[in-house]
Parts: structure tokens; sequence; C-alpha cells
């Protein structure tokens, strides 16, 4: 039986659980805490950022992949160089873990980007504010997530604290129409996967809804996306699932906003939406066995996200909208936190919208 090693004990790890049974696989999970989301696979407890610690729980393992993109460069090829399969490698991941060099790369390669510069010192913000309107996104180049590190600017001086560790990635503000993310899975043989593209919505910077299909008259938008994440997963060699964010203008370009090499926020909406999920989609990925079909089992699903805290004792006010699906992580409620989410699915977008709406809000509890 494969053994495949998670490194993070996140939600995205106890997703795999369920398709890594049905695959025949031995998931393995090395999580920071042995209370985390996905402790019931959790074999070793420790610091993905100790080097003898994340050694250790390789040697237990046939291939590595990641509930995070947060795992030292350092340590990822170390691990490499023990001759453990580590997908998606560290030459991709480079590029999900810092905005500068995806940014850098994606230009080389010719692909749509917001117009971007590097700032190493006040007048370099400013001088790019007054190139774009006096008002811009600034994004920490590492450790940002769930619009953490991310910032709006008008001054300089906003910038200071940041400028003080190191450069800063600014960006236009984009005026986009929407926001969309393109899912792809890539096997190390360069067979792919795509769903079709999604919309997302976001509050507070961390995504809320996402609703698959991305609602569209215009084909030709989802053909581009598709086209485009498959170019990208290949260009940059990812192994498994790429998420690439997309905005939408109002004159239908697409540009690049994110990437993430793992299951990601957008694609939870497939566990139920899509012939195959992209847990395990992931999981054939990185085990290098045949891609499932990618084909929706629904005309519509959409899901939505649960933050803050997680009343699972309301079940019996759920019974109008009993083809609803809950997923719980097991977390503790804290303030913003993503504790959970619910996919609907039926044949109008905006009865199924206001169906997994209605039920996140009965297991919403306030803290």
């Amino acid at each position: 039986m494969t053994k495949v090693g998670v490194i993070g004990g996140g939600q995205l790890a106890r997703m795999m659980i369920g398709p890594s049974v049905e695959l025949g696989l031995e998931l393995r999970v090395l999580a920071e805490t042995s209370d985390s989301s996905a402790r019931d696979r959790t074999t070793s407890v420790g610091d993905y950022r100790d080097l003898e610690t994340v050694l250790a729980f390789a040697r237990e393992v046939d291939v590595i992949t990641f509930d995070h993109e947060h795992v030292p460069s350092d340590i990822i090829v170390a691990l490499e160089k023990t001759g453990v399969a580590v997908r998606p490698g560290s030459a991709a991941l480079t590029f999900a873990q810092d905005k500068i060099l995806m940014r850098e790369r994606l230009e080389e390669l010719g692909h749509p980007l917001p117009v971007w510069s590097v700032a190493h010192t006040p007048e370099d913000v400013s001088i790019f504010l007054e190139a774009n309107g006096g008002r811009i996104i600034a994004k920490v180049p590492r450790g940002g997530y769930d619009g953490k590190g991310v910032a709006v600017v008008t001054d300089p001086e906003q910038l200071d604290e940041w400028l003080a560790r190191g450069p800063v990635l600014l960006e236009e503000m984009v005026d986009f129409s929407r926001e969309l993310a393109q899912l792809v899975a890539r096997r190390p043989t360069g067979e792919t996967a795509a769903w079709p593209v999604v919309e997302t919505t976001q509050a507070n910077g961390v995504c809320a809804e996402v609703i698959l299909p991305a609602p569209t008259e215009n084909h030709n938008v989802i053909e581009v996306a598709a086209e485009l994440g498959r170019q990208i997963a290949h260009d940059l060699d990812v192994t498994g699932v790429l998420a690439v964010e997309l905005f939408e203008t109002a004159d239908g370009r697409l540009l690049v906003n994110e990437l993430a090499m793992r299951p990601h926020n957008s694609g939870h909406v497939t566990i139920e939406g899509s012939v195959t999920s992209q847990f395990e989609q992931h999981l054939r990925a990185v085990t290098d066995i045949p891609l499932g079909s990618t084909e929706s089992q629904h005309p519509w699903a959409v899901m939505v996200n649960v933050f803050g805290g997680m009343d699972v004792q309301r079940y019996g006010r759920i019974s109008a909208s009993s083809d609803v699906k809950l997923h719980n992580y097991g977390k503790e409620a804290r303030a913003g936190r993503k504790v959970g989410h619910v996919t609907a699915t039926g044949a109008d977008v905006s009865d199924t919208t206001s169906r997994a709406r209605a039920v996140a809000e009965i297991f919403h509890a306030d803290i």
C-alpha cells in the first residue's frame, strides 16, 4: 500500500482522508498539534520548520505532499535529496511561496498579470502610487494568506514596517468585474485535468462563497481559463492540484492574481459538485495514477464557508434543506476562522445559492 505523507494537519489534510481510503492509500499526517483538524490520520506531531522532524516523518512514507505552502524551501530541498518523492517539488513550490518570484516567472512566460513592481524603499512606493492612480495593493512576498499580508495603500508611510523587513510586492488596483479560480491537476507524466472555472466571492480578503461553474454567457472565458491553468501547470512543472486565482475585467480579460499548489478553498465545492473531487484528484496526481473525470454532477453547486464557530447541535433545523451537505473541520471557535463549509447542488443557481447560505447561517455560531 502506497504511503502518502501530508505535511500540515489542517482541513485540507482532513478532507484527503476519505478519498485516501477509497483509493487504497495509507495517509499519514505531520501535524503541528495533536488536536489538529486531521488528527484522525496524524502519525507525527512536530514543527514543519525543523529539518530532523520532517526527515523522520518522510522516512516512513513513499511520497510527500502539503496542506499549506509554509514549509521552508531549504527543508523541501533536503527532503528531495533523501530520494522521497516530493510533490509538488521545490522548483514549482517556490513560485507559490514567493509572490515576487511568481510574478517574475509568469511575466517571463507571457501570462496575463496586473501591473506590478517591487518596492525596496518608500521612494519606490511613491513612484508606483503616482503611476497607478494613487491607490494600490501591497503584499508581503512570503507568508501571507486569507487576506493577511495584503494592504490597500495610498501613502508610502503605510509600508514602513514591511519595507524594514525586506522588499514588498506592489500591484495596481485592478478594476475587476469578479474573481474566478481555475483548478487543474497534473501528474508527473504531464497528464492534466481541469475543472470548469468557478466564481469566488471574498469577505475581508477570505473566500466566502464559490459557484461551480462560474455563471457566464461567454464560453470563451471558460475555455481561456482552463487553458491558462493547464499552461501554468506545465510551465511551472506542478504535480498535484494547482489553483490559479483570477481577476476577470469588464472587457472579459483574465489576469492571474495568486497561485496555490495544493487543494484550495475554491475547490471544496467539487466534493459534491464534481465526479472527482479536488482531494481525490490531488492524491491521484501525487501518486501518479490516472486522473478522474472533472465533469460536474449537477447543473450548479454552491459552497459557503462557515466562520468563527460551528454549532453542530442544530441539525434538527435543516429538514427543509436536507440535501445540503455540511463539512465540519473540527476546529475550535475563533473570530474570523474558517471552521467548516456547506455545499448545495441544484438546477437553479439562485435557489442553490440561497439554500447554501441559509444552512451556513444555521450552523454559524457567534463567538
